[in-house]
């Protein structure tokens, strides 16, 4: 399938310093008539396929529109001219937004690509299990586990994969990350694929926040 896909770039007079998290809630704060921003409907949480991902890259904010959400961020994204994370305030002085239709979706050539932020794959459930795991029964659960990832974007974006996702996954080096001041186990490393996937576009929990983003290799 073809998804239309927005990047909104940030750079401020000063280096940024802050996560996606605080990104979010920037924009969730200054924009909270968009639920899309936010993923909140009166206080309940949303469940799908966040449409609207921030990610900080390198210290430049990053913000991915995914169709609806490339709409609603076309409407807001020059209605500022700084930006609040946490305690400090920036100073807008460049914003950088591309548009294109990039294809998502199975594919007969295979595709590289490495996680750009950290990748959480595990519950508590599949922690247990991973821990208690041998090194190859380890890489097997997270390859079954991303292919379930990529099978949950799918559905949240009205794609039906019509053949099986074959993918395998190169080395994996787990990171500690913090998740709403809890700390969890991420995962970098590479996999490959037969799957089209958007340049930054999130994989597993907490894509709206900016993890599990993905870059494809050249």
């Amino acid at each position: 399938m073809i998804l239309k896909i927005l990047r909104l770039t940030l750079h401020s007079d000063a280096p940024m310093h802050g996560d996606a998290a605080k990104l979010r809630g920037f924009f969730a704060t200054s924009f909270n008539e968009y639920a899309l921003l936010h993923q909140h409907v009166t206080d309940k949480l949303i469940y799908r396929y966040p449409l609207i991902q921030y990610k900080m890259l390198d210290g430049s904010p990053l913000v991915l529109g995914i169709n609806e959400g490339a709409e609603i961020l076309k409407e807001i994204y020059d209605k500022f001219d700084e930006i609040k994370l946490g305690d400090s305030n920036y100073s807008i002085m460049e914003r950088g937004v591309t548009v294109k239709s990039e294809e998502f979706g199975c594919t007969e050539e295979i595709q590289s690509y490495r996680f750009a932020m950290p990748w959480l794959a595990l519950s508590q459930e599949n922690y247990a299990r991973y821990m208690g795991a041998s090194l190859g029964d380890r890489k097997d659960l997270l390859r079954r586990i991303l292919v379930g990832n990529l099978l949950s974007a799918s559905k949240g974006l009205g794609y039906v994969a019509k053949e099986h996702i074959r993918l395998e996954l190169g080395r994996m080096q787990d990171e500690i990350c913090l998740l709403k001041g809890t700390k969890v186990t991420g995962f970098r490393g590479e996999f490959m694929t037969c799957f089209a996937i958007p340049d930054h576009m999130g994989l597993g929990k907490s894509v709206s926040r900016g993890y599990g983003a993905v870059t494809r290799l050249k």
